[in-house]
Protein backbone atom coordinates (compact mmCIF):
# COMPACT_ATOMS: atom_id res chain seq x y z
CA UNK A 1 0.00 0.00 0.00
CA UNK A 2 3.03 2.28 -0.37
CA UNK A 3 1.38 4.24 -3.19
CA UNK A 4 -1.00 5.91 -0.73
CA UNK A 5 1.41 6.56 2.17
CA UNK A 6 2.01 10.08 0.92
CA UNK A 7 1.21 13.51 2.34
CA UNK A 8 -2.30 13.53 0.79
CA UNK A 9 -3.23 10.28 2.51
CA UNK A 10 -1.78 11.34 5.87
CA UNK A 11 -3.68 14.61 5.71
CA UNK A 12 -6.84 12.72 4.79
CA UNK A 13 -6.40 10.33 7.74
CA UNK A 14 -5.97 13.34 10.05
CA UNK A 15 -9.23 14.76 8.72
CA UNK A 16 -10.95 11.40 9.18
CA UNK A 17 -9.74 11.09 12.78
CA UNK A 18 -11.06 14.58 13.44
CA UNK A 19 -14.42 13.49 12.08
CA UNK A 20 -14.49 10.51 14.45
CA UNK A 21 -13.74 12.67 17.51
CA UNK A 22 -16.50 15.05 16.46
CA UNK A 23 -18.97 12.17 16.14
CA UNK A 24 -18.15 10.95 19.66
CA UNK A 25 -19.32 14.30 21.07
CA UNK A 26 -22.57 14.16 19.09
CA UNK A 27 -23.21 10.56 20.16
CA UNK A 28 -23.68 11.64 23.77
CA UNK A 29 -26.77 13.61 22.67
CA UNK A 30 -28.21 11.38 19.98
CA UNK A 31 -26.32 8.08 19.82
CA UNK A 32 -28.03 6.37 16.94
CA UNK A 33 -28.55 9.44 14.76
CA UNK A 34 -24.95 10.50 15.20
CA UNK A 35 -23.69 6.99 14.47
CA UNK A 36 -25.66 6.69 11.24
CA UNK A 37 -24.63 10.18 10.18
CA UNK A 38 -21.00 9.29 10.89
CA UNK A 39 -21.24 6.06 8.89
CA UNK A 40 -22.83 8.05 6.06
CA UNK A 41 -20.01 10.63 6.04
CA UNK A 42 -17.40 7.91 6.45
CA UNK A 43 -18.84 6.01 3.49
CA UNK A 44 -18.85 9.20 1.42
CA UNK A 45 -15.22 10.01 2.28
CA UNK A 46 -14.07 6.49 1.41
CA UNK A 47 -16.09 6.45 -1.81
CA UNK A 48 -14.53 9.74 -2.93
CA UNK A 49 -10.99 8.33 -2.49
CA UNK A 50 -11.78 4.91 -3.92
CA UNK A 51 -11.04 5.91 -7.52
CA UNK A 52 -7.59 7.27 -6.73
CA UNK A 53 -6.48 4.68 -4.19
CA UNK A 54 -8.50 1.57 -5.06
CA UNK A 55 -10.70 -0.53 -2.81
CA UNK A 56 -7.86 -2.32 -1.00
CA UNK A 57 -6.88 0.85 0.81
CA UNK A 58 -9.90 0.27 3.08
CA UNK A 59 -7.89 -2.37 4.94
CA UNK A 60 -5.19 0.19 5.72
CA UNK A 61 -7.80 2.76 6.75
CA UNK A 62 -9.33 0.19 9.10
CA UNK A 63 -5.93 -0.59 10.63
CA UNK A 64 -4.97 3.07 11.13
CA UNK A 65 -8.31 4.00 12.68
CA UNK A 66 -8.36 1.02 15.05
CA UNK A 67 -4.85 1.90 16.24
CA UNK A 68 -6.01 5.44 16.97
CA UNK A 69 -9.40 4.43 18.43
CA UNK A 70 -8.93 0.91 19.91
CA UNK A 71 -12.04 1.20 22.08
CA UNK A 72 -14.35 2.14 19.22
CA UNK A 73 -16.45 -0.45 17.40
CA UNK A 74 -17.44 -0.28 13.74
CA UNK A 75 -13.99 0.36 12.27
CA UNK A 76 -13.39 -3.12 10.87
CA UNK A 77 -12.70 -3.58 7.17
CA UNK A 78 -16.09 -5.24 6.75
CA UNK A 79 -17.99 -2.38 8.36
CA UNK A 80 -16.05 0.27 6.44
CA UNK A 81 -17.08 -1.50 3.23
CA UNK A 82 -20.68 -1.45 4.47
CA UNK A 83 -20.33 2.30 5.05
CA UNK A 84 -19.09 2.82 1.50
CA UNK A 85 -21.91 0.65 0.08
CA UNK A 86 -24.40 2.47 2.28
CA UNK A 87 -23.52 5.86 0.85
CA UNK A 88 -23.10 4.69 -2.75
CA UNK A 89 -26.43 2.84 -2.76
CA UNK A 90 -28.47 5.91 -1.90
CA UNK A 91 -26.23 8.40 -3.73
CA UNK A 92 -26.55 6.41 -6.96
CA UNK A 93 -30.23 5.59 -6.47
CA UNK A 94 -31.34 9.14 -5.67
CA UNK A 95 -29.09 10.54 -8.38
CA UNK A 96 -30.43 8.20 -11.07
CA UNK A 97 -33.99 8.93 -10.08
CA UNK A 98 -33.44 12.69 -10.23
CA UNK A 99 -31.42 12.63 -13.49
CA UNK A 100 -34.17 10.63 -15.17
CA UNK A 101 -36.53 13.53 -14.47
CA UNK A 102 -34.22 16.27 -15.76
CA UNK A 103 -35.48 18.29 -18.76
CA UNK A 104 -33.20 18.17 -21.80
CA UNK A 105 -32.90 21.24 -24.07
CA UNK A 106 -32.37 20.27 -27.74
CA UNK A 107 -29.26 21.70 -29.37
CA UNK A 108 -30.42 22.46 -32.92
CA UNK A 109 -26.92 23.07 -34.31
CA UNK A 110 -25.33 19.90 -32.95
CA UNK A 111 -28.43 17.77 -33.21
CA UNK A 112 -28.02 16.45 -29.67
CA UNK A 113 -29.50 17.28 -26.31
CA UNK A 114 -27.57 19.30 -23.79
CA UNK A 115 -28.41 19.88 -20.13
CA UNK A 116 -29.74 23.38 -19.45
CA UNK A 117 -28.55 25.63 -16.63
CA UNK A 118 -31.77 24.77 -14.84
CA UNK A 119 -30.75 21.12 -15.05
CA UNK A 120 -27.31 21.91 -13.65
CA UNK A 121 -29.00 23.58 -10.69
CA UNK A 122 -31.14 20.49 -10.25
CA UNK A 123 -28.08 18.26 -10.32
CA UNK A 124 -26.55 20.35 -7.54
CA UNK A 125 -29.78 19.94 -5.65
CA UNK A 126 -29.37 16.15 -5.89
CA UNK A 127 -26.35 16.23 -3.60
CA UNK A 128 -28.36 18.17 -1.05
CA UNK A 129 -31.16 15.59 -1.30
CA UNK A 130 -28.68 12.77 -0.78
CA UNK A 131 -27.22 14.43 2.31
CA UNK A 132 -30.63 15.23 3.80
CA UNK A 133 -31.83 11.69 3.14
CA UNK A 134 -28.71 10.18 4.64
CA UNK A 135 -28.54 12.38 7.71
CA UNK A 136 -32.23 12.39 8.62
CA UNK A 137 -34.30 9.61 7.10
CA UNK A 138 -32.02 6.58 7.51
CA UNK A 139 -30.73 7.93 10.81
CA UNK A 140 -34.05 7.05 12.44
CA UNK A 141 -33.30 3.33 12.45
CA UNK A 142 -30.33 1.32 13.83
CA UNK A 143 -27.29 0.45 11.73
CA UNK A 144 -28.14 -3.26 11.63
CA UNK A 145 -31.54 -2.43 10.11
CA UNK A 146 -29.89 -0.17 7.56
CA UNK A 147 -27.47 -2.89 6.48
CA UNK A 148 -30.37 -5.28 5.91
CA UNK A 149 -32.22 -2.73 3.80
CA UNK A 150 -29.48 -1.44 1.50
CA UNK A 151 -27.93 -4.88 0.96
CA UNK A 152 -31.23 -6.63 0.20
CA UNK A 153 -33.12 -3.92 -1.73
CA UNK A 154 -32.95 -3.92 -5.53
CA UNK A 155 -33.94 -0.25 -5.89
CA UNK A 156 -34.24 3.04 -4.05
CA UNK A 157 -38.03 2.68 -4.08
CA UNK A 158 -37.82 -0.70 -2.38
CA UNK A 159 -35.34 0.58 0.22
CA UNK A 160 -37.52 3.61 0.91
CA UNK A 161 -40.51 1.30 1.39
CA UNK A 162 -38.71 -0.80 4.02
CA UNK A 163 -37.34 2.29 5.77
CA UNK A 164 -40.83 3.78 6.04
CA UNK A 165 -42.38 0.50 7.15
CA UNK A 166 -39.68 -0.04 9.79
CA UNK A 167 -40.18 3.45 11.21
CA UNK A 168 -43.98 3.28 11.03
CA UNK A 169 -44.28 -0.20 12.56
CA UNK A 170 -41.28 -0.05 14.93
CA UNK A 171 -39.97 -3.35 13.54
CA UNK A 172 -37.13 -5.12 15.28
CA UNK A 173 -34.30 -6.49 13.14
CA UNK A 174 -35.73 -10.03 13.05
CA UNK A 175 -39.14 -8.77 11.95
CA UNK A 176 -37.56 -6.61 9.24
CA UNK A 177 -35.50 -9.56 8.00
CA UNK A 178 -38.66 -11.69 7.89
CA UNK A 179 -40.58 -9.07 5.92
CA UNK A 180 -37.74 -8.66 3.42
CA UNK A 181 -37.41 -12.44 3.04
CA UNK A 182 -41.15 -12.71 2.39
CA UNK A 183 -40.80 -10.00 -0.31
CA UNK A 184 -43.34 -7.69 1.30
CA UNK A 185 -42.42 -4.90 -1.14
CA UNK A 186 -43.42 -7.10 -4.08
CA UNK A 187 -46.70 -8.15 -2.44
CA UNK A 188 -47.96 -4.92 -0.86
CA UNK A 189 -50.96 -3.39 -2.63
CA UNK A 190 -51.05 -6.10 -5.32
CA UNK A 191 -54.47 -7.65 -4.53
CA UNK A 192 -57.21 -7.61 -7.18
CA UNK A 193 -59.85 -5.18 -5.88
CA UNK A 194 -62.73 -2.94 -6.93
CA UNK A 195 -61.77 -0.22 -4.43
CA UNK A 196 -61.46 2.48 -7.11
CA UNK A 197 -65.12 1.98 -8.01
CA UNK A 198 -66.53 1.44 -4.52
CA UNK A 199 -64.52 3.70 -2.18
CA UNK A 200 -63.90 7.47 -2.29
CA UNK A 201 -60.43 8.98 -2.70
CA UNK A 202 -58.05 8.84 -0.88
CA UNK A 203 -59.59 5.96 1.10
CA UNK A 204 -59.48 3.70 -1.97
CA UNK A 205 -55.70 4.13 -2.35
CA UNK A 206 -55.07 3.63 1.35
CA UNK A 207 -57.22 0.49 1.39
CA UNK A 208 -55.44 -0.86 -1.72
CA UNK A 209 -52.05 -0.47 -0.05
CA UNK A 210 -53.37 -2.26 3.03
CA UNK A 211 -53.86 -5.52 1.10
CA UNK A 212 -51.19 -7.93 -0.15
CA UNK A 213 -51.01 -10.65 -2.77
CA UNK A 214 -50.11 -13.30 -1.92
CA UNK A 215 -50.37 -13.54 1.85
CA UNK A 216 -47.62 -15.60 3.43
CA UNK A 217 -48.81 -17.96 6.19
CA UNK A 218 -45.58 -19.94 6.58
CA UNK A 219 -46.18 -20.08 10.32
CA UNK A 220 -49.11 -22.41 9.57
CA UNK A 221 -48.52 -26.14 9.00
CA UNK A 222 -51.35 -27.84 7.16
CA UNK A 223 -52.13 -30.47 4.58
CA UNK A 224 -53.67 -29.24 1.35
CA UNK A 225 -56.84 -31.27 1.96
CA UNK A 226 -57.66 -29.67 5.29
CA UNK A 227 -60.76 -27.50 5.60
CA UNK A 228 -61.03 -23.75 6.01
CA UNK A 229 -61.96 -24.13 9.68
CA UNK A 230 -58.64 -25.89 10.34
CA UNK A 231 -56.78 -22.99 8.75
CA UNK A 232 -58.92 -20.58 10.74
CA UNK A 233 -57.97 -22.27 14.02
CA UNK A 234 -54.27 -22.15 13.22
CA UNK A 235 -54.40 -18.49 12.23
CA UNK A 236 -56.08 -17.65 15.53
CA UNK A 237 -53.60 -19.86 17.42
CA UNK A 238 -50.80 -17.82 15.83
CA UNK A 239 -52.75 -14.56 16.06
CA UNK A 240 -49.69 -12.35 16.66
CA UNK A 241 -47.97 -13.66 13.52
CA UNK A 242 -51.23 -13.47 11.60
CA UNK A 243 -51.70 -9.82 12.59
CA UNK A 244 -48.10 -9.09 11.60
CA UNK A 245 -48.76 -10.52 8.14
CA UNK A 246 -52.04 -8.62 7.79
CA UNK A 247 -50.24 -5.39 8.61
CA UNK A 248 -50.53 -2.46 10.99
CA UNK A 249 -54.02 -1.37 12.03
CA UNK A 250 -55.93 -4.67 12.12
CA UNK A 251 -57.75 -5.32 15.41
CA UNK A 252 -59.23 -8.80 15.87
CA UNK A 253 -62.98 -8.82 16.59
CA UNK A 254 -64.02 -12.45 16.29
CA UNK A 255 -63.83 -15.87 14.65
CA UNK A 256 -66.98 -17.41 13.16
CA UNK A 257 -68.68 -14.13 14.04
CA UNK A 258 -72.43 -14.70 14.27
CA UNK A 259 -74.96 -12.61 12.37
CA UNK A 260 -78.71 -13.22 12.38
CA UNK A 261 -80.52 -12.15 9.23
CA UNK A 262 -84.20 -12.86 8.61
CA UNK A 263 -84.16 -15.48 11.41
CA UNK A 264 -81.28 -17.29 9.71
CA UNK A 265 -77.81 -17.73 11.17
CA UNK A 266 -74.67 -16.69 9.28
CA UNK A 267 -71.06 -16.92 10.42
CA UNK A 268 -68.19 -14.78 9.19
CA UNK A 269 -64.87 -16.65 9.11
CA UNK A 270 -62.89 -13.77 10.61
CA UNK A 271 -63.95 -10.24 11.52
CA UNK A 272 -61.51 -7.38 12.11
CA UNK A 273 -61.71 -3.64 12.61
CA UNK A 274 -59.07 -1.53 10.87
CA UNK A 275 -58.14 1.39 13.08
CA UNK A 276 -56.56 3.54 10.36
CA UNK A 277 -59.20 2.87 7.70
CA UNK A 278 -61.92 3.16 10.39
CA UNK A 279 -63.97 0.27 9.05
CA UNK A 280 -64.83 -3.36 9.65
CA UNK A 281 -62.95 -5.94 7.57
CA UNK A 282 -64.47 -9.33 6.80
CA UNK A 283 -62.02 -12.10 5.83
CA UNK A 284 -63.28 -15.27 4.20
CA UNK A 285 -60.87 -18.20 3.81
CA UNK A 286 -61.14 -20.59 0.87
CA UNK A 287 -58.69 -23.48 0.73
CA UNK A 288 -59.53 -23.84 -2.97
CA UNK A 289 -59.08 -21.91 -6.21
CA UNK A 290 -61.18 -18.75 -6.48
CA UNK A 291 -64.58 -19.07 -8.15
CA UNK A 292 -66.79 -16.06 -9.04
CA UNK A 293 -69.60 -17.20 -6.73
CA UNK A 294 -67.47 -16.23 -3.72
CA UNK A 295 -67.89 -12.51 -4.47
CA UNK A 296 -71.68 -12.70 -4.32
CA UNK A 297 -71.65 -14.24 -0.86
CA UNK A 298 -69.05 -11.73 0.34
CA UNK A 299 -71.16 -8.87 -1.01
CA UNK A 300 -74.05 -10.22 1.06
CA UNK A 301 -71.90 -10.39 4.21
CA UNK A 302 -70.67 -6.81 3.74
CA UNK A 303 -74.24 -5.52 3.37
CA UNK A 304 -75.14 -7.31 6.59
CA UNK A 305 -72.18 -5.88 8.55
CA UNK A 306 -72.89 -2.38 7.23
CA UNK A 307 -76.48 -2.68 8.44
CA UNK A 308 -75.98 -4.52 11.73
CA UNK A 309 -72.56 -3.42 13.03
CA UNK A 310 -71.33 -0.32 11.22
CA UNK A 311 -71.70 2.96 13.12
CA UNK A 312 -72.49 6.30 11.48
CA UNK A 313 -68.84 7.46 11.66
CA UNK A 314 -67.44 4.16 10.31
CA UNK A 315 -66.33 3.85 6.70
CA UNK A 316 -67.84 1.15 4.42
CA UNK A 317 -66.96 -2.41 5.42
CA UNK A 318 -64.27 -4.09 3.31
CA UNK A 319 -64.15 -7.75 2.35
CA UNK A 320 -61.02 -9.83 1.72
CA UNK A 321 -61.30 -13.19 -0.04
CA UNK A 322 -58.22 -15.33 0.61
CA UNK A 323 -57.94 -18.29 -1.78
CA UNK A 324 -55.28 -20.87 -2.55
CA UNK A 325 -55.16 -19.79 -6.19
CA UNK A 326 -56.86 -17.39 -8.57
CA UNK A 327 -56.98 -16.26 -12.18
CA UNK A 328 -56.56 -12.47 -12.16
CA UNK A 329 -58.74 -11.87 -15.20
CA UNK A 330 -61.50 -14.04 -13.78
CA UNK A 331 -61.21 -12.22 -10.43
CA UNK A 332 -61.47 -8.81 -12.13
CA UNK A 333 -64.59 -9.88 -14.03
CA UNK A 334 -66.15 -11.26 -10.85
CA UNK A 335 -65.76 -7.87 -9.13
CA UNK A 336 -67.41 -5.89 -11.91
CA UNK A 337 -70.81 -4.48 -10.90
CA UNK A 338 -70.24 -5.54 -7.27
CA UNK A 339 -71.15 -2.47 -5.22
CA UNK A 340 -69.25 -3.38 -2.04
CA UNK A 341 -65.44 -3.02 -1.68
CA UNK A 342 -63.85 -6.46 -2.04
CA UNK A 343 -60.24 -7.58 -2.46
CA UNK A 344 -59.15 -11.01 -3.73
CA UNK A 345 -55.74 -12.45 -2.81
CA UNK A 346 -53.97 -15.78 -2.71
CA UNK A 347 -52.33 -17.25 0.37
CA UNK A 348 -49.67 -19.88 0.88
CA UNK A 349 -48.53 -21.96 3.85
CA UNK A 350 -46.16 -24.79 4.69
CA UNK A 351 -47.82 -28.05 3.70
CA UNK A 352 -47.28 -31.21 5.72
CA UNK A 353 -46.63 -34.37 3.73
CA UNK A 354 -49.08 -37.21 4.47
CA UNK A 355 -47.55 -40.03 6.55
CA UNK A 356 -48.02 -42.64 3.79
CA UNK A 357 -46.18 -40.38 1.33
CA UNK A 358 -43.43 -39.65 3.85
CA UNK A 359 -42.77 -43.36 4.27
CA UNK A 360 -42.39 -43.83 0.53
CA UNK A 361 -39.74 -41.12 0.22
CA UNK A 362 -36.06 -42.00 0.78
CA UNK A 363 -34.36 -40.62 3.88
CA UNK A 364 -31.17 -38.58 3.76
CA UNK A 365 -29.20 -41.65 4.90
CA UNK A 366 -30.72 -43.80 2.16
CA UNK A 367 -29.87 -41.18 -0.46
CA UNK A 368 -26.29 -40.97 0.81
CA UNK A 369 -25.92 -44.78 0.75
CA UNK A 370 -27.33 -44.96 -2.76
CA UNK A 371 -24.95 -42.24 -3.90
CA UNK A 372 -22.04 -44.11 -2.31
CA UNK A 373 -23.01 -47.31 -4.14
CA UNK A 374 -23.16 -45.46 -7.44
CA UNK A 375 -19.71 -43.97 -6.77
CA UNK A 376 -18.24 -47.39 -5.93
CA UNK A 377 -19.76 -48.93 -9.05
CA UNK A 378 -18.24 -46.19 -11.17
CA UNK A 379 -14.80 -46.67 -9.60
CA UNK A 380 -14.91 -50.42 -10.21
CA UNK A 381 -15.77 -49.90 -13.88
Amino acid sequence: MSHITDIAYKNWIVELKSKIRSSQVKASLAINAALIEFYWDLGKMIAEKQTAWGTKFIEQVSHDLQVEFPEMKGLSTTNLKYCRSFYLFYQNAIGQQAVAQLPVTPNVQQGVGEISQQSVDQLQHIEKQVNVFGQQFVAQIPWGHNILIFTKSKSYTEAQFYLQQTISNAWGRETLALQIKSQLFERQGKAITNFKQTLPEPLSDLAQQTLKDPYNFDFVNMAGTMKEKDLEKQLITHISKFLLELGKGFAFVGQQYHLEIAENDYYLDLLFYHIKLKCYVVIELKNTKFVPEYTGKMNFYLSAVDTLLKQDDDKPTIGILLCRDKNNIEAEFALRDINKPIGISEFSFTEILPENLKSSLPTVEELENELQHLTNDTDEN
